[in-house]
């Protein structure tokens, strides 16, 4: 059976190591790239990040190619994640062209961006609709925060 090494992420989301056990020699207290110090747990429950799969038996090896949004453990936002979360709803009040209930009504589909849901087609509509007042800087915002699957969805922008 196979196992996960642990992740070790700077606070802004970038990959430091995605082999903290198996190779130490890389571990770093902060990000060279941004100078954040690094974490390998859930703030929030306290599990471990994981990070490279190593294969046992039948399965196969496979590397993080995408730092996790959310913790597998407890299924809260990683730090990165809510700097985003919290990033988007700043932009959005600052956009002076949309109502409060649009705002509202922006605000309230981001978690349904970030992984799919029963409302992610609701919350994507909501996105297009606005899309000409979100311009340009907010269509790459709520792109950026989506899911893999749902980036392809909103890419049609």
């Amino acid at each position: 059976m196979g196992y996960f090494d642990i992740a070790q992420i700077c606070l802004n989301g970038h990959l430091i190591n995605s082999r903290m056990k198996e190779a130490q020699q890389h571990n770093k207290n902060y990000c060279d790239i941004c100078g954040k110090a690094t974490i390998n747990k859930c703030q929030k429950c306290d599990k471990e990040i994981h990070g490279y799969h190593h294969g046992g038996g039948n399965e196969f090896s496979y590397s993080l190619d995408k730092v996790p949004s959310c913790c597998y453990n407890c299924g809260k936002p990683y730090p990165w994640t809510e700097a985003k979360i919290k990033a988007t709803e700043e932009y959005i009040d600052l956009l002076e062209n949309l109502s409060v209930e649009e705002k509202n009504s922006l605000k309230k589909g981001i978690d349904d961006i970030l992984a799919e849901t029963p409302r992610t087609k609701l919350a994507i509509a909501t996105i297009k609709k606005h899309a000409i007042k979100l311009g340009q800087t907010g269509k790459d915002i709520f792109v950026d925060l989506a899911s893999e699957a749902i980036k392809k969805l909103l890419l049609g922008l």
